[in-house]
């Protein structure tokens, strides 16, 4: 009897175990299920709509209030943090009726005297700083002394305010037509009339927050870009693929460019294509000049900030990388996954900017990165102390008559090539990293144009600069090769 009940016990707690482990396992599965659930439904919601979202909302706080982790990251576009080469130091500044600013950027003429020398009688030379972030860039571009000192177009406008409204507000409905009319409108009267710096609008469409073109500019340049490639009647609002969109949202911005005629219309002089050989071309042929060289009396380019036309030589466009990828890179929110938009420099973020694609530590990256760099500086600076020799024994020759017209008119040529692809590459905010082989191209025919240039002036024929054969043939396999 004793053993009757104690089996019997036995086959209870047997029974009792049983029940809790499968009440245990069906628990785990249940909260299993309903978290993944709940993940795909919190993946499936792009946003939770709290306003409602227009062609006229054009504050970043109002979208801010359904993209409460974008706005925030976009926030902080306000905080100063430079890497090795890249990114400004913070220096207090005194209030003044004409300029309101409690601190700027450090100066980059003043820390590069060399600068001034390059750009003698231009605005740059009196004012030139290293960039802030996005939250700054319409406050900056109103009180630098380029825009207080000196008259400046309704263009400038076009990439350091959000335009949308305002073009659309101008041209009564036609974005083109109030384009044209910004741009004929001197900045002092035109910038009263936006309150922000780029907002959200400027890059996504309110109703389905796709990416968008809203830059005229950009719209016409890359379709002239992709006419030079064979590609005829593209639509970048309609052709582009998403991926192409992560670079072009920026591209309507950090581009090299000009204003054309005297209708003042911002260009992109990409007709021709975007190698800077093609742009130089397409200067030549257009006339176009920024200012008379001061010290030189050359007709001279000025180079803007060309990210987008040297990243596209480089070896990240041709494997598809996008601007985004790299600054403003995935990052995950529970089951979403969100672009950071705090807009800084990979250096500052290698883990998500950088090891998606490379395996190595983050030291090695940096290391590599900043190898790079310092190349360039070094370069650069060999580039840029033989420009400046040339544009000193340019004006001595023009004070002392030591030279002809000829060859002081062939000197201020060279001057001017020498002075572009120089600057274009200096003016460009990667230190050399967004295409590294292709720079250092660049560099070498500036350092070749300031020779020749010395070379003239010292009597040299300039019909016996002209390149060898064996270097035109290299250069022709090259070109063929694409590269």
């Amino acid at each position: 009897m004793a053993t009757k009940t104690k089996q019997t016990r036995k086959r209870t707690m047997i029974l009792i175990v049983a029940i809790v482990i499968t009440a245990l396992v069906t628990m785990s599965i249940t909260a299993l299920l309903i978290n993944i659930m709940q993940r795909q439904t919190e993946a499936g919601d792009s946003f939770t709509k709290v306003v409602e979202l227009d062609e006229n909302t054009v504050d970043p706080a109002e979208w801010g209030k359904n993209f409460p982790i974008q706005y925030e990251a976009m926030k902080r576009t306000s905080e100063m943090v430079p890497t090795t080469y890249a990114g400004s130091t913070k220096v207090e500044h005194t209030p003044t009726d004409t300029d309101p600013r409690t601190f700027v950027s450090s100066s980059r003429v003043e820390e590069d005297p060399r600068l001034k020398e390059m750009w003698a009688g231009y605005a740059f030379a009196v004012d030139y700083r290293h960039a802030r972030g996005h939250e700054y860039m319409l406050d900056d571009q109103r009180y630098t002394l380029r825009v207080t000192e000196f008259n400046q177009p309704g263009t400038c406008l076009n990439c350091h305010a959000s335009t949308v409204k305002l073009m659309d507000d101008l041209g009564d409905g036609d974005m083109n037509a109030g384009f044209d009319k910004m741009n004929l409108m001197d900045y002092d009267e035109v910038t009263k009339l936006v309150d922000h710096p780029i907002s959200c609008i400027d890059c996504h469409d309110p109703d389905t927050m796709e990416l968008r073109i809203t830059r005229p500019a950009f719209i016409n340049g890359i379709r002239a870009l992709k006419a030079s490639e064979g590609v005829e009647d593209f639509d970048v609002n309609r052709d582009a693929t998403h991926q192409e969109m992560r670079t072009y949202v920026c591209a309507q911005c950090h581009v090299e460019y000009y204003f054309k005629g005297e209708e003042r219309t911002l260009t992109f002089p990409w007709a021709k294509g975007i190698h800077i050989d093609d742009i130089w071309d397409y200067y030549q042929e257009d006339g176009h000049v920024d200012w008379v060289h001061e010290k030189t009396g050359a007709d001279v380019l000025k180079a803007q900030h060309p990210e987008f036309d040297i990243w596209s030589n480089g070896v990240h466009a041709d494997n598809g990388v996008s601007c985004a990828d790299c600054h403003m890179p995935y990052e995950r929110d529970g089951a979403k996954k969100v672009s950071n938009h705090h807009l800084q420099s990979p250096l500052l973020m290698v883990n998500s900017s950088c090891m998606t694609c490379h395996h190595s530590t983050e030291e090695e990256m940096k290391d590599r990165v900043v190898g790079i760099q310092d190349q360039f500086v070094q370069t650069r600076d060999q580039t840029f102390d033989s420009l400046v020799q040339l544009i000193s024994a340019l004006e001595t020759a023009i004070d002392e008559g030591t030279a002809t017209d000829e060859q002081i008119e062939a000197a201020r040529q060279f001057q001017n090539k020498a002075s572009f692809y120089l600057d274009y590459v200096y003016s460009e905010n990667s230190y050399g990293f967004h295409a590294p082989a292709y720079i250092q191209t660049i560099l070498a025919d500036s350092l070749d144009a300031s020779r020749k240039g010395m070379l003239v002036l010292q009597g040299v024929d300039v019909s016996t600069l002209e390149p060898s054969e064996v270097s035109v043939e290299n250069a022709k396999a090259a070109q063929e090769r694409g590269n």
